[in-house]
């Protein structure tokens, strides 16, 4: 619970910190809100260890398939860096680009998700009567 307290905090700082320089110096406000941001990223994924290790412990134990338990993890991820790198084009005065960036990788979720598409179709058919 502290972790969140500590991006919000940083959060706040970069945004200030931005809008104090935006005047003066356009370039270094990007440049600071990027540096925040990527600061932020850091401090979730060194958090997100231990909520990985925990769902992988539950898979075992529920006898989950782990290559589909892994692209699930690798879709949450690129949905959340997709979104990230959106943000931060939006932010720099691209939003058009951050569209694309966002269309990137909806399809490239849809390619990954096909193996558990697959998956699932295949236990649906295995429950249907033949």
């Amino acid at each position: 619970m502290d972790i969140i307290f500590k991006i919000i905090g940083i959060g706040l700082i970069t945004c200030i910190a931005s809008l104090i320089v935006k005047p003066v110096r356009n370039d270094f406000a990007m440049l600071i809100s990027m540096v925040g941001g990527i600061i932020i990223l850091v401090m979730i994924l060194s958090s997100l260890s231990s909520a990985i290790s925990l769902i992988n412990s539950i898979a075992q134990k529920t006898g989950v398939n782990g290559n589909l338990l892994s692209i699930v993890f690798k879709i949450i991820g690129i949905g959340y860096l997709t979104e990230f790198s959106a943000s931060m084009c939006a932010d720099a005065g691209s939003a058009g680009l951050g569209d694309k960036v966002l269309l990137g990788g909806k399809i490239v979720i849809l390619v990954m998700s096909l193996p558990i598409i697959t998956s699932i179709l295949d236990i649906v058919m295995e429950l249907l009567p033949s």
